[in-house]
């Protein structure tokens, strides 16, 4: 699994009832099943990815974050997993507003588009950066709503959202020396995960 995936493992009580949006190829949810004896089940809008998980017993659909969630009733799950798809989705606002109308907790993962390397790379090439997590070129990424870790925040103050718990950490798993500074987390955090609750 990746770090991500790993990390938010850690943040899923035993035996939740979890949905994964952008399951991938369902390692997570295969995780959650055999380590946490969770009720997990994924959605994935690519068809190949959700021939394999099916192929490998995984209970996922093809399904679209932006359009399918709205047909999932009101507390269905105990948490709802966005993996690294929050920046791909067409709706980010409206996509976190029904992750948790559906969910009592939504967990959130994306690549921090603050990161120090990214802005170095756009003030000095001019170009659009490209690393580890943005590693395909402007014309062909899936990835329409880059955002920061501080934009995240702000977003979830307009709306309300309780972050129950945050890590920013580099693609190795480094949490130090940005663990409890947003300001470092921003600039040093490759990547961000929240947990997010309603009031």
């Amino acid at each position: 699994m990746r770090l991500d995936q790993r990390l938010i493992a850690e943040m899923i009580a035993p035996k939740a009832r979890v949905l994964d949006i952008g399951s991938g190829d369902g390692a997570l949810i295969d995780y959650l099943f055999r380590t946490r004896n969770c009720d997990a089940r994924g959605i994935e809008i690519d068809m190949k990815e959700v021939t394999r998980s099916v192929a490998h017993g995984l209970p996922v659909m093809h399904g679209d974050a932006d359009h399918d969630l709205a047909h999932y009733p009101n507390g269905a799950f105990d948490y709802v997993v966005l993996q690294r798809t929050l920046q791909a989705v067409e709706r980010p606002r409206e996509v976190l507003r029904q992750m948790l109308r559906i969910g009592r907790y939504a967990i959130v993962s994306f690549p921090n588009f603050g990161h120090w390397r990214l802005r170095l790379q756009l003030l000095f090439s001019g170009r659009m950066p490209m690393n580890a997590v943005w590693h395909t070129p402007w014309y062909e990424t899936p990835n329409i709503h880059p955002c920061t870790i501080r934009d995240f925040l702000t977003l979830c103050q307009e709306e309300g959202y309780i972050v129950d718990r945050w890590l920013a950490v580099d693609e190795a798993g480094e949490r130090a020396p940005w663990r409890r500074s947003i300001r470092l987390a921003n600039l040093f955090g490759e990547q961000a995960l929240f947990l997010l609750s309603k009031r």
